[in-house]
C-alpha cells in the first residue's frame, strides 16, 4: 500500500506537469516578480511551477492526507485479519498434531480455513478497488478544478500558453517575470476554501 501511494504521488506529479503544459492558459495580470501583462506583451506566454502548485494547493494536500489515512487504515485492517487467520491456522495445526480431530473434523476445519482465506483476499481486492475508484474520482475533480479556474481566469487575460515548469523538464530556462504560480495557487486555494465552506453550511 505504501509503495502504491508513492507511485500515485509520482504519477500525479507528472500528470500535473503535463496538464500545465497542455492547459494552463490562465493567470494573473501581475505575478510575484512583476507585471505579467507588460512582460508578456507580444508573447501571451506565462508558466506555472508544477511542483510548487502541488506543494501549496490545499485541495491536493487534503487529498493526499485523506488517501494516506485510508491506506493506513486498510493496512491495519488487513494486518488484523491476517493475524487472526494465522492464529486459527496455528490452533488447527496444534490440534491436528495432538490427534484431537477426527478426519472429518480436520477436513471441515481445512475447508473453513480455505474459505476464510478466500474471503480475506476478496475483501482486500474489493477495498483496493474501491480506493482506486475513489482516487480516480478525486483526480478528475482535481483536474476539473484547475481546468475550470484556468478557463474562467483566461477570459480576462487571453494567454496563448501557460506552460508547466519543473526541474529536469523540457523547459531549460524561464523568466521569473512570467511566473504566475503564486497567483495560480492563491486563486485555487481561495476557490477551494469557498467551496468547502459552502459544503459545511449544508
Amino acid at each position: 500500500m505504501k509503495n502504491g501511494l508513492l507511485i500515485w504521488n509520482a504519477v500525479l506529479t507528472v500528470a500535473v506537469a503535463f496538464l500545465g503544459y497542455q492547459h494552463f492558459s490562465h493567470h494573473s495580470s501581475d505575478s510575484a516578480g512583476g507585471s505579467i501583462s507588460e512582460a508578456s506583451k507580444g508573447k501571451k506566454i506565462v508558466y506555472v511551477q508544477a511542483d510548487s502548485l502541488l506543494k501549496n494547493y490545499e485541495y491536493y494536500k487534503d487529498f493526499q492526507k485523506e488517501f494516506e489515512s485510508k491506506g493506513f487504515q486498510l493496512e491495519n485492517d488487513l494486518a488484523n485479519k491476517g493475524r487472526s487467520f494465522q492464529n486459527k491456522v496455528a490452533f488447527f495445526q496444534q490440534r491436528a498434531q495432538q490427534g484431537a480431530l477426527s478426519q472429518d473434523q480436520a477436513q471441515a476445519a481445512q475447508s473453513q480455513l480455505a474459505k476464510e482465506e478466500q474471503d480475506i483476499t476478496k475483501y482486500r481486492d474489493d477495498q483496493l478497488r474501491k480506493l482506486d475508484e475513489e482516487r480516480i474520482k478525486k483526480t478528475e475533480e482535481f483536474y476539473g478544478n484547475i481546468f475550470e479556474y484556468i478557463k474562467n481566469y483566461n477570459k480576462e487575460n487571453g494567454y496563448e500558453f501557460v506552460l508547466g515548469y519543473s526541474k529536469g523538464g523540457g523547459i531549460l530556462f524561464a523568466d521569473a517575470n512570467l511566473d504566475v504560480t503564486k497567483k495560480m495557487v492563491e486563486g485555487l486555494n481561495k476557490e477551494y476554501k469557498e467551496k468547502e465552506a459552502a459544503k459545511a453550511k449544508k
